[in-house]
């Protein structure tokens, strides 16, 4: 993470976590109250994302990245905990900036508008977490050359 800088473009290929609104809630919620995790978010990517319905033949539905402020309440909290980047879309709050730069982790934008393209990069789909909260819960996705660019590097550029 140390040597990425803003502006770079990547193409990221591993194991990350879509999640959205409300499975951040329940997290932040454990981790508030001592509770276990679901997941182990040590140095993990979390995508704020909520995949379609998988249509018949494919691994996951439509993709694309949700708006990354909703969750800034959250993620001083989970970079914190051992989060070391959240994929989203636009902007982010001073707080969540500052807690990049305290946890050396960082922000990468992927690709708005482009959900059905970027369910292409994604080999394998599972429910990791929250199954309840359907398209919200917690998804693990191994991805491979998932096209990001680093918008909030390590040093909060």
């Amino acid at each position: 993470m140390l040597k990425l800088k803003a502006g770079d473009e990547i193409l990221l290929s591993g194991v990350i976590y879509a999640a959205r609104d409300q499975a951040h809630k329940r997290l932040v919620e454990a981790i508030k109250n001592g509770r276990k995790l679901p997941i182990d978010i040590q140095g993990r990517i979390i995508y704020y994302c909520g995949p379609t319905k998988t249509p018949k033949g494919k691994i996951i539905g439509s993709c694309g990245p949700t708006t990354s402020s909703r969750m800034d309440e959250f993620a001083p909290i989970l970079l914190k905990a051992g989060i070391l980047g959240m994929i989203g879309k636009g902007r982010r709050s001073k707080e969540v900036v500052e807690a990049i730069k305290k946890y050396k982790a960082g922000y990468f934008l992927a690709y708005a508008g482009c959900g059905a393209l970027l369910n292409k990069f994604v080999k394998h789909m599972r429910v990791a977490a929250y199954q309840d909260l359907g398209p919200e819960a917690i998804y693990e996705l191994t991805v491979q050359d998932f096209p990001l660019i680093v918008a909030i590097d390590s040093s909060g550029k």
